[in-house]
């Protein structure tokens, strides 16, 4: 059983820097076979912990992308219509009965597997990752929960399928609404919010190596000053790497004004993010000026250890 301290090489050695409690989180997500509910604003690393954690194992992710309407047959399986169409009218000359006929039409080779039936028919245990739940309705959270309880399904042509291997199973969610009581007993929760300061120049340098300290410092800082801010969509760690990533492309090696006016659309995705930019401007003014003052009063320096790519403060 990988430890948390593994986990933690293991994650940073692939450019994500993970705390210890998070590390513990994922840790007993593998010695308990429980799933993990991870919680937490937009662009926090919550999919990507997944799609690491997958490469740490050296196993298959299989995501399940929920949305509104999204039902159980579409999460599970499909019948391949076309090819059954076609397999009946070159049989129809062979004399088989009915019987004969649907025993050769609903087989699996005709069965096209979706997310769910994909995990539990792997030969090895999978990453299943169930993206945004939150954005799912009721009536498939409950069909969820019966899956995540028994970890098999029943497909009427065919019978009952059980799961080869237990998957390890991570479901996200930015609590676009309240997921049931039910189904968060069925799991353990993390909760994952933005990165403190420190912790937001450590993920740059792990994910940007050519970054210099100079510019990785004023991105982070300012990134603190902005989620300081009433804007509608605060930005994310994602939107972090982005903005690094164009600044490097234009050969930026320090922040000025004149180059966050040119690239602030690589962080704030709402026009009227930008307005309440241009009110709050002098908020910026000390990271343009290279002064270390810049982190707004309220700027997410709470739950320290527990953001995306978040580092262990020495002690």
């Amino acid at each position: 059983m990988i430890d948390a301290a593994t986990i933690q090489d293991r994650f940073r050695a692939r450019g994500f820097i993970v705390a210890d409690p998070f590390a513990t989180a994922l840790q007993l997500v593998l010695a308990l076979e429980k799933p993990l509910l991870v919680e937490g604003p937009a662009g926090v690393g919550k999919t990507e912990s997944a799609k690491v954690l997958a490469e740490v194992l050296g196993t298959r992710l299989i995501r399940l992308q929920c949305y509104e309407g999204l039902d159980a047959l579409t999460a599970l399986y499909e019948w391949n219509y076309p090819r059954q169409m076609l397999r009946i009218r070159m049989s129809e000359a062979d004399g088989a009965s009915i019987e004969q006929r649907e025993a050769q039409i609903f087989g699996e080779t005709f069965l096209l597997k979706r997310p769910l039936l994909e995990a539990i028919t792997q030969d090895r245990s999978p990453v299943l990752l169930i993206d945004e739940v939150d954005r799912a309705d009721e009536a498939f959270e409950a069909f969820l929960l019966e899956v995540l309880a028994e970890w098999q399904v029943t497909i009427p042509e065919i019978g009952t399928i059980r799961a080869r291997h237990r998957p390890h199973v991570i479901l996200t969610s930015n609590r676009t609404r309240e997921l049931s009581d039910a189904l968060r007993r069925r799991c353990l929760f993390f909760w994952l919010p933005y990165p403190t300061l420190e912790e937001e120049i450590a993920i740059l340098h792990a994910r940007i190596p050519d970054l210099s300290a100079r510019l990785a410092d004023q991105i982070a800082r300012a990134m603190q000053a902005l989620r300081g801010m009433p804007l509608q969509k605060a930005p994310g760690v994602a939107e972090s790497l982005d903005w690094a990533m164009a600044l490097l492309s234009l050969h930026r090696d320090h922040l000025d004004a004149g180059t966050m006016e040119q690239t602030m659309g690589c962080v704030l995705k709402v026009r009227e993010d930008h307005a309440v930019l241009h009110a709050e401007r002098g908020r910026l003014d000390p990271v343009l000026a290279g002064q270390s003052s810049a982190l707004a009063p309220g700027g997410h320096g709470l739950e320290t250890d527990f953001g995306y790519g978040s580092v262990s403060r020495p002690k």
